[in-house]
C-alpha cells in the first residue's frame, strides 16, 4: 500500500488504535521553503510503500511564522516508531533534503494519545479547521499527576467562562501528556487564526485562569499557530 494524502489535511486526534504520538519541529527559513518542503514530503511519501509497522497517520502543518513545520504522527506503539527510524526514515529524509537543502530538525517529543479533549464552541460538523493552535507547557521535572492536574485546571477555567467568553470559531482542543512526565501539548483546532486572536483579546485573568498560569512547578510555555498542509495514511 502506498501513502495517500487526504484532501482536507485534517488529523483525527482520536483515531482508534493509537498508542503513541510523535511531534517534531523543522525550521526551513522562508514561506517559499515551507511550501517546497511540504511538496517534497508529499512526493517522497507517495512514491513509496506505506511502512506497515504501526504507523497510522502522518500530518504536516505550516507555521504562520513563515519558518517552521510541525509534524504530528500517530503510532500503535513507541517501538513502532523506533522500527521506522531504523528501517525507513533515512532514505525519506535524504530525498526531502535533496529537494530542500538546509532543513534544521529542531526537536522531537513523545506523547500519549490525548488525555482529555473538548469542543470549544458548537461548530457545524462539516467545518474544517483553518488553524491549529499549538500550546506547549513545560514543568520542573517529571510528574504525571501534575500533568493531569494542570489539564484539569484548564478545563475548570474553560467551563467557568463558557457563557461569558464563548470560543467562537473554536472547533476542539486535545491535551496530550508527554511520556517523560515533563510536558503538556494542546493541539487546538480553530476555524481561522483571526478567531483565535479575537478569543485571546477578550481574555481576563480570573481566579481559575490565575491558578492555571501560576500552577506549582510550571516552568514555562509557548503558543504557536499553524495551517494544516498535509495528512497521510495508508491507502486501501
Amino acid at each position: 500500500m502506498n501513502a495517500v494524502a487526504h484532501p482536507d489535511a485534517r488529523t483525527d486526534f482520536h483515531r482508534p488504535g493509537v498508542g503513541a504520538v510523535l511531534v517534531s519541529t523543522w525550521r526551513v527559513g522562508t514561506p517559499e521553503r515551507q511550501r517546497a518542503a511540504v511538496e517534497a514530503i508529499r512526493t517522497t511519501w507517495e512514491s513509496r510503500e506505506w511502512p506497515d509497522l504501526g504507523l497510522l497517520s502522518y500530518s504536516v502543518y505550516v507555521g504562520t511564522d513563515g519558518d517552521t513545520l510541525l509534524h504530528y504522527s500517530q503510532w500503535t506503539t513507541e517501538q513502532a516508531y523506533e522500527d521506522f527510524v531504523r528501517s525507513y526514515r533515512g532514505d525519506r529524509n535524504a530525498e526531502i533534503d535533496a529537494a530542500v537543502p538546509g532543513i534544521e530538525r529542531v526537536v522531537l517529543h513523545r506523547y500519549a494519545p490525548p488525555y482529555r479533549s473538548r469542543a470549544l464552541d458548537e461548530p457545524d460538523a462539516r467545518t474544517l479547521p483553518g488553524t491549529l493552535v499549538v500550546v506547549e507547557i513545560d514543568f520542573e521535572g517529571p510528574d504525571e499527576g501534575r500533568q493531569k492536574a494542570w489539564v484539569d485546571a484548564v478545563f475548570t477555567a474553560l467551563d467557568g467562562e463558557a457563557e461569558r467568553r464563548p470560543a467562537r470559531g473554536g472547533l476542539g482542543a486535545h491535551f496530550h501528556l508527554s511520556t517523560d512526565g515533563t510536558r503538556v501539548l494542546n493541539t487546538a483546532e480553530w476555524e481561522s487564526e483571526q478567531a483565535h486572536v479575537e478569543w485571546l483579546a477578550d481574555a481576563s485573568l480570573d481566579e481559575a485562569w490565575s491558578r492555571v498560569h501560576r500552577y506549582p512547578g510550571l516552568a514555562g510555555g509557548q503558543v504557536r499557530r499553524y495551517t494544516p498542509a498535509l495528512s497521510l495514511s495508508a491507502g486501501v
